[in-house]
């Protein structure tokens, strides 16, 4: 076994603290390339390193949480990139000596991938292998990935860091954000998710099955708000758990960025998260050697807590929720609509490239109560890698449920794996040599369950012991290839009964056995067992229930077939999988009849052209709004009819699901874009000066900061709802700042930060504007921010996402007085 993670199991290790502040701390100037630093003043890298092993760390971070080609562009030296990383693993091997691990240290591209942004997982794996590869041959001992706030970027990073090294120790951090004040007071149940939506336990659900050693968070938080994330991460990661928290939330002291936590308030905090199970403690933002020297003498006598009361069972996500079946967990339905087969209409609609039938299925099947949703678009004549593409974002975009790729074409399963957000199920591999061989890496490799049918080279076993020989076998090829025995599912296979009487008692003998003698997840295709019989329902429904009681985990079935769902949701209360009916009655408690046809769950269909307007745009549907605009156009409505009726009205119920944690960042960003579609449509309707705007805002990001990713969706978002954007760019003066704001006669400037260490920057502008006796609200945001910095530093208005800020921009306009 590797040595660091031998140590882990006998002792708490310490990482060091922040590097940022401190480089700040010894002069480094504003705006400035930290990484440049390795190559132009290694003795202060190196200075740094030293402090923190003086301080009695066991792991040393090296300076290259900039050091990827993206980021390196920033500042005209991604062509030193190997240099850069090369050299900072080097200078923190010489600082850390013999004692210390050193952890090259990986930060996120600073863009988002598609659908959010532009980045493919194929670029975006590719800049992350590049940086980890030159990191590796410098003798890294371990690689630490830390502040992602995208899952589905991490994934790429992780995926890319294991085909570098298959053995080196990897540790994943997120960074997760509170959906009211980072001041919240301890025990506060608000929701923790990153700025894309995941939520601690769905970030673990998708990391444990990624090959990763040790799972957790940094920054964004104090040790308050960690140590809530590390409970709800503890529940559901069967790794250790690594946690660097910020020195508490940055204020103002002084004209300087301060952090309140003091060493021995942190010590206190790593102590409790020590005794509570934490594997690895560090420090993130403002924290010091100081620090550091406290956590390490604090935790020095405390034993590792043995990781073993996580949840069981076989784990899938989507980016936004997480689903456990089988061991114990309550059976799941798969909606298995997503299907060409027999329809002709989503069987053409592939054939040309689209997709509006597929989002259509989706929203439609987790409406009825699909837990999970199959994708399968092998359709005559269609691109199927293309489309495997295209549908799985499609879905992503307007439902929150976990995948099942359904192909027997690995390049087709690659495609849809690349793009998925979460952990998904592959749909399917059997027994045969060639499907073990290629499928079962692909589900190592990207981290999915696997659906394992009970046929070989020979055909489907007519006996359950046949089809139980199989089942071993795929386990088995399970096992070796390093899949977890959680994440194999079984499917005994449904055969027609109309032509096989017996094959549906046999089908239910298999399920037996598998549960009796393997213990693993079962799932079946129900509907095929009725094929050629009159009332098809009636018999698919009778063998559900059948199948349920036999140890059935997941039944793939029509989620809109009323007496399906009927069946499935009365045997689990039968089954005693239903605790105290709670589910039953919560869906058909407000019936009138019980025993109706009617599923209990209505999809509300949009009757007008505005309601479906509207609709569109709630739903992210860039596909077809510019039809439905025309088709309003053409019905007579006038222009400001659409923007004002239907349009601004459906991004407003996106922004009310958004403050009720519905929606997040992906569902409005994809709002936002079908928004901007339809204008582009209504402009060319519009005389001048017709469509009125709510006033001209400049937006940069300060002196010092090259990040713009949550500038550019402010932008974008406040355009939508009616303002006029004047976009400076990252790393703008506060001169220019004031120059272009005074020349544009804006109504309001919008500062952005993302660093702490050029937080400062926002006060130098909103200080020059005050000199110059410039009467212009200012409004500031930033994930480091908070409400009471903004407040500090005299900004007009704070937001703490895109969503607030057009509340805010709005407020400023409307009242032209300062605001807290």
């Amino acid at each position: 076994m590797n040595t660091f993670l031998r140590r882990l199991k006998s002792e708490i290790l310490v990482l060091d603290g922040a590097m940022g502040t401190m480089l700040q701390k010894k002069g480094m100037k504003s705006g400035a390339c930290p990484e440049e630093l390795n190559l132009s003043n290694p003795a202060m890298i190196k200075e740094v390193h030293r402090e923190y092993a003086g301080a009695g760390v066991n792991i040393i971070t090296s300076n290259t949480f900039g050091g990827n080609r993206i980021k390196l562009s920033e500042y005209g030296l991604e062509h030193k990139l190997s240099e850069i990383n090369t050299t900072a693993v080097r200078l923190a091997k010489e600082a850390a000596g013999k004692r210390c691990f050193v952890m090259a240290t990986i930060g996120p591209t600073g863009k988002f991938l598609k659908p959010i942004g532009e980045l493919s997982f194929d670029e975006t794996y590719e800049v992350f292998k590049e940086q980890i590869s030159a990191c590796v041959d410098a003798g890294a001992n371990l690689i630490g990935f830390e502040t992602f706030s995208d899952i589905k970027e991490l994934r790429a990073g992780v995926i890319a860091a294991r085909d570098v090294s298959k053995d080196i120790p990897i540790l994943a951090m997120m960074t997760f954000q509170t959906r009211s004040d980072p001041e919240r007071s301890e025990g506060d149940p608000d929701d923790m998710r990153t700025v894309t939506g995941t939520a601690p336990e769905t970030a673990c659900v998708v990391l444990n099955s990624l090959g990763v050693d040790l799972i957790g968070g940094n920054c964004s938080l104090g040790p308050e708000g960690l140590i809530e994330v590390f409970r709800r991460m503890n529940r559901i990661s069967h790794k250790p758990l690594v946690f660097e928290p910020n020195a508490g939330m940055p204020e103002l002291c002084n004209g300087v960025t301060c952090y309140p936590a003091s060493p021995e308030k942190m010590a206190e905090y790593s102590v409790r998260f020590a005794e509570e199970g934490v594997n690895v403690i560090g420090g993130c933002c403002g924290t010091t050697p100081d620090h550091l020297k406290e956590i390490v003498k604090a935790v020095k006598k405390i034993r590792p807590t043995p990781h073993i009361n996580y949840v069981r069972g076989t784990a899938v996500s989507s980016r936004t929720k997480a689903i456990f079946f089988g061991y114990g967990n309550p059976p799941v339905k798969i909606g298995e609509r997503i299907n060409p087969t027999g329809k002709k209409l989503l069987s053409a609609e592939l054939a040309e490239g689209k997709v509006s039938l597929v989002r259509d299925e989706a929203i439609k099947q987790a409406g009825a109560g699909a837990d999970i949703l199959d994708i399968n678009v092998g359709a005559p004549g269609t691109d199927e890698i293309k489309m495997m593409e295209r549908a799985v974002l499609a879905v992503q975009g307007v439902v929150d449920l976990p995948l099942m790729l359904d192909s027997n074409n690995p390049d087709v399963l690659e495609a849809g794996l690349k793009n998925a957000d979460g952990k998904v199920i592959i749909n399917s591999v059997n027994g045969d040599k060639n499907s073990l061989k290629t499928i079962l890496p692909l589900a190592k490799k990207y981290g999915a369950a696997v659906l394992g049918l009970c046929l070989d080279e020979s055909g489907i076993p007519k006996t359950s012991g046949g089809r139980f020989k199989v089942a071993e076998k795929i386990l088995k090829g399970a096992i070796k290839t390093g899949i977890k025995k959680e994440d194999v599912l079984i499917d005994c296979l449904t055969l027609t009964v109309s032509a096989e009487p017996g094959q549906g008692v046999e089908t239910l003998k298999t399920l037996r056995m598998i549960k009796e003698n393997l213990a693993l997840s079962t799932i079946l295709g129900v509907s095929n067992v009725s094929f050629g019989l009159p009332s098809r329902p009636l018999i698919n429904s009778a063998f559900l229930t059948m199948a349920l009681e036999s140890g059935l985990d997941a039944s793939i079935i029509n989620p809109m077939d009323s007496r399906m769902m009927e069946a499935f949701d009365a045997s689990l209360v039968l089954l005693g999988k239903d605790l105290r009916a709670e589910r039953y009655i919560k869906k058909y408690g407000q019936q009138s009849v019980v025993g109706s046809q009617e599923s209990g769950i209505k999809v509300e269909e949009s009757k007008t052209i505005g309601d479906r307007l509207k609709k569109a745009i709630i739903e992210g549907d860039k596909d077809r709004i510019t039809a439905l605009v025309e088709a309003a156009l053409d019905g007579g409505m006038k222009p400001l009819d659409i923007s004002n009726n239907a349009l601004i009205p459906g991004l407003e119920e996106v922004g009310r699901r958004f403050d009720k944690g519905i929606y997040f960042l992906p569902q409005v960003i994809l709002s936002a874009e079908t928004m901007q579609t339809a204008f582009g449509r209504l402009k060319r309707e519009l005389r001048a000066g017709e469509l009125t705007t709510y006033g001209k805002v400049i937006m940069a990001t300060v002196q010092g900061d090259v990040h713009d990713i949550g500038k550019n969706i402010v932008c974008t978002l406040l355009q939508n709802h009616g303002f006029e954007i004047i976009d400076l760019g990252k790393n703008v003066p506060a001169a220019k700042i004031l120059e272009e704001a005074l020349k544009s006669n804006v109504d309001i400037v919008g500062l952005s930060a993302l660093m702490t260490t050029t937080m400062v920057e926002m006060e130098k502008v909103i200080k020059l504007f005050r000199t110059k006796e410039v009467v212009i609200p200012i409004m500031v945001g930033g994930a480091v921010l908070t409400r009471k910095y903004a407040e500090e530093i005299g900004a007009d208005g704070y937001a703490k996402d895109a969503m607030e800020a057009v509340v805010v921009a709005k407020r400023l306009k409307s009242h032209s007085v300062r605001v807290s």
